[in-house]
């Protein structure tokens, strides 16, 4: 043993020796050994490029003394004793390797050097490490270690396209390398193993990696006396200047940008992009990306604010087809489909549903969908509280409290988007189980800051979940694929001449099972044909006559804040959001309408008007010439027969042989609010009719019923309740008006202005709140939609912003959200 060991030390030392000797260290690289990587549609077609930008060269004594402080700190803290290469790091690295564990790299900033400018990015393989371990050895003698960090400095490539130090400094502060300050240099530093993937502009998960960076890097330089621990106390994150990646396409960078991100997850490195000579193919099919562009573009009068996205999947493979970010890269920094995030609305719907059906309950059950209601858990924030109260649950429609559905079933309250019937439906399968069917589908569970997306609450039904286009689009392509999910990418494949260097994946796992997404689809299809998705309803085949079949949601946020369509046909899943976001204020807003809706007068854009349509322009251009596909056949159980109130009184007449089911008009409603009646009338299966009449009685008393209480009625029946609107009838009927809705949350100028219109008094006070946005209405006395006498005074509680120490984002009230023809 004693013998092989020397025998093999002797060879080893044997080969070191004669590569001593051999080799010299060649010539620099030149411009010439970079290649432009070529990025492709799936059909060939261009798409765009990745090229390295030509790097400005600047000598280390003209930078300050922080700058390559900081790489050292983070990249080689031994770089200016050390001979060139870390013996003990080798060893470390290549027993972990021969073990089996993570692969690891032991270069040092010689060795970086020298791969960059004598040999080239390369595989690094290990007779490339060879090399370049005994080429750093030699320079280390040859060179001294400022010259070394000088050709360090000006070779190694920092992301953005920029090769050196100048030139990221320019691209990253604005500025030149010599004014780089001690938090811009921890930076650049920090990022070095990964710039692409980890630039802030990359969206929350980067800016997360890159402040850790950050720290881990300053903290470094504390230690090794770069920077004092003062020095380190006064630092603050540095702020980027906005970077454009260029192809010429204002629309392609978008996708270029997401073609880095995900190659860089499989360790291809924008460096290697840029250098590398690669060609990329993608899964974007150039027709339904153009088809996007076209169909995403808004009206001249819409809101700039206003910012919509789509994502389009192929269900089979997770093939992203067409992915829409956004109108022009120079103007919008982030992805609106894969980097912003919004409620997701009615479109978390079908999650409750498939949970349901996993349960056997039956498409042919029958929920309380009357409205308004306080169900039993379902609870709002209340700001004087700060707590968790009992709230009100409105439908959509007719306000101020929304259609209502009695006794309807899971099929309808689906097609409709009826909110009361879904949150005791929520209630009955348990919200985490919602939640399990989100995550499941293809919602992550967690954001890049690592909290849950989805809460388990009875409200996580109503979509109060922030999500990425992308999200939903995976979700609603395992219901398309029918239970299987797949992974969304973009890319293909990528090969280096006649080398495949990697292949996008096409695995595919069981996430329901058949006959459960064969009812779902079933009761999506209801959606589009008579309810609120029903402009998607009219895809046709290549025939120009056969219609697809097409399942889908629509999903509307609180105060319509986002605006969601999700659908598919067989072949293909594509979801179409939209949002209002003001960047001053960092609050999402009301989507204010345009086009033919602002012709129509509605105070906001719900999923049931521009996102549906938008949709369905996309996917008549997308679909043109694909075959039409079926849907798995399903054959719905017979509808059960009608259930029986709670105190159910069997009754018959000389004309009818069938059972009718009654029920009494409940006692004791008379002098309560109006909200509290309606919920009981309609706890026992009895549809509420307010009418308004004058009377000395504080506004919204129950004066009575009709039928009055205890009386045996049908189940569904109508009950007139007659409310006190709180003017006496002797007195001379005055000229009433209506407060304005929508005044919550508003800006003070524009709620002031509305109660003008309204012929109101505006009057305003001050709070403070740490929900609402300085300068937008926490709240209204008398109350929105309460009927007042023209001329009246309006109380309008405007935010003075938080207290001291407090802050955060504004609580949702989903109540807002579903169904009717928009919802």
């Amino acid at each position: 043993m004693v013998g092989s060991i020397l025998t093999g030390t002797s060879l080893v030392a044997g080969v070191v020796i004669s590569a001593w000797f051999d080799m010299d260290v060649p010539d620099e690289l030149g411009s010439v050994h970079s290649e432009t990587t070529t990025v492709l549609y799936a059909d060939g077609k261009p798409l765009g490029k990745f090229a390295a930008e030509n790097r400005t060269i600047v000598a280390l004594a003209d930078v300050p003394a922080h700058v390559p402080a900081a790489i050292i700190a983070s990249e080689d803290q031994s770089f200016m004793t050390h001979m060139g290469i870390n013996p003990l790091g080798i060893v470390r690295a290549a027993l972990n390797n021969v073990t089996g564990g993570d692969q690891q790299g032991a270069s040092t900033l010689t060795q970086q050097y020298v791969e960059n400018y004598y040999i080239g990015v390369g595989e690094a393989t290990y007779a490339d490490k060879f090399r370049e371990a005994i080429l750093a050895l030699k320079v280390t003698q040859e060179q001294s270690k400022e010259e070394v960090l000088e050709g360090y400095l000006n070779t190694i490539y920092l992301g953005r396209g920029a090769y050196g130090i100048e030139a990221a400094s320019q691209a990253y502060f604005g500025h030149s390398a010599k004014e780089m300050t001690i938090s811009e240099s921890a930076f650049i530093a920090g990022i070095i193993p990964n710039p692409t993937y980890w630039d802030p502009r990359q969206g929350e998960d980067a800016r997360a990696q890159a402040e850790a960076r950050w720290n881990r890097t300053l903290d470094f330089m504390v230690e090794q006396g770069a920077i004092s621990a003062q020095d380190r106390a006064g630092v603050q994150f540095p702020k980027l200047k906005k970077y454009t990646q260029g192809s010429g396409n204002a629309q392609s960078a978008y996708l270029l940008q997401e073609v880095a991100k995900e190659l860089a997850r499989e360790g291809i490195s924008e460096d290697q992009l840029t250098k590398g000579g690669y060609t990329i193919k993608t899964t974007l099919d150039s027709k339904m990306q153009a088809a996007a562009a076209e169909s995403m573009k808004l009206p001249e009068d819409a809101d700039p604010r206003i910012r919509a996205s789509l994502t389009s999947i192929d269900p089979a493979t997770g093939a992203i087809k067409a992915l829409y970010g956004g109108p022009d890269y120079a103007k919008y920094q982030t992805n609106a489909a894969t980097q912003d995030i919004a409620q997701a609305g009615s479109t978390f719907k079908p999650f409750t549903l498939v949970a349901a059906l996993e349960q056997n309950v039956s498409l042919y059950s029958r929920w309380d969908g009357t409205s308004p209601q306080e169900i039993e858990g379902y609870t709002n924030w209340n700001d004087e509280t700060q707590e968790e109260e009992q709230a009100t649950l409105t439908n959509f429609g007719t306000p101020p409290y929304g259609e209502s559905y009695p006794n309807v079933t899971l099929l309808d309250a689906t097609a409709n988007s009826v909110n009361t019937a879904y949150v005791h439906l929520n209630k009955e399968v348990g919200p985490d189980a919602t939640k399990d069917v989100a995550t499941r589908a293809g919602i992550p569970e967690t954001d890049a800051k690592g909290n849950e997306i989805v809460g388990s609450n009875l409200a996580n039904v109503l979509g109060t979940a922030s999500v990425h286009n992308i999200d939903i689009a995976h979700a609603y392509s395992t219901f398309a694929a029918q239970g299987i999910r797949t992974t969304p990418h973009l890319v293909q494949e990528v090969s280096d001449g006649d080398k495949l260097l990697f292949q996008g994946s096409t695995e595919a796992t069981k996430a329901f099972e058949p006959e459960v997404m064969a009812a779902t689809t079933y009761a999506l299809e209801g959606v589009v044909e008579d309810g609120s998705g029903e402009p998607a309803s009219h895809l046709v085949g290549p025939d120009g006559y056969t219609e697809r079949p097409v399942a889908g949601k629509t999903g509307t946020s609180n105060s319509n804040r986002s605006a969601w369509f999700a659908g598919y046909v067989p072949q293909l899943a594509t979801v179409v959001g939209m949002y209002q976001y003001d960047l001053e204020s960092g609050q999402y807003m009301q989507i204010t309408p345009f086009g033919e809706w602002k012709e129509m007068g509605l105070t906001g854009i719900t999923g049931g008007s521009w996102p549906v349509t938008a949709w369905a322009d996309y996917m008549a251009k997308a679909t043109e010439g694909m075959d039409v596909e079926e849907f798995p056949e399903y054959e719905p159980p017979a509808p059960p027969s009608p259930t029986p109130s709670p105190t159910p009184s069997p009754s018959s007449s000389p004309s009818e042989s069938a059972e009718v089911f009654t029920v009494l008009v409940p006692e004791g409603l008379i002098g309560q609010q109006y909200v509290a009646a309606a919920s009981a009338l309609a706890g026992v299966q009895l549809v509420p009719q307010q009418i308004s009449v004058d009377s000395e009685e504080p506004v919204g008393t129950v004066l009575s019923l009709d039928p009055g209480e205890g009386t045996e009625v049908e189940v569904n029946s109508t009950v007139r309740v007659e409310v006190s609107n709180g003017s006496a009838a002797e007195e001379e009927e005055e000229e009433t008006t209506t407060v304005p809705w929508g005044l919550t949350n508003q800006d003070q100028g524009d709620a002031e202005a509305a109660l003008q219109d309204a012929e109101l008094t505006p009057v305003v006070q001050e709070a403070p709140s740490d929900t609402v946005a300085e300068g937008r209405v926490i709240s209204v006395d008398p109350g929105e939609g309460t009927e007042v006498p023209i001329g009246s005074e309006v109380t309008l509680v405007v935010s003075t912003g938080p207290e001291e120490g407090g802050g955060g984002d504004p609580s949702p009230d989903p109540s807002d959200d579903g169904g009717g023809i928009f919802g």
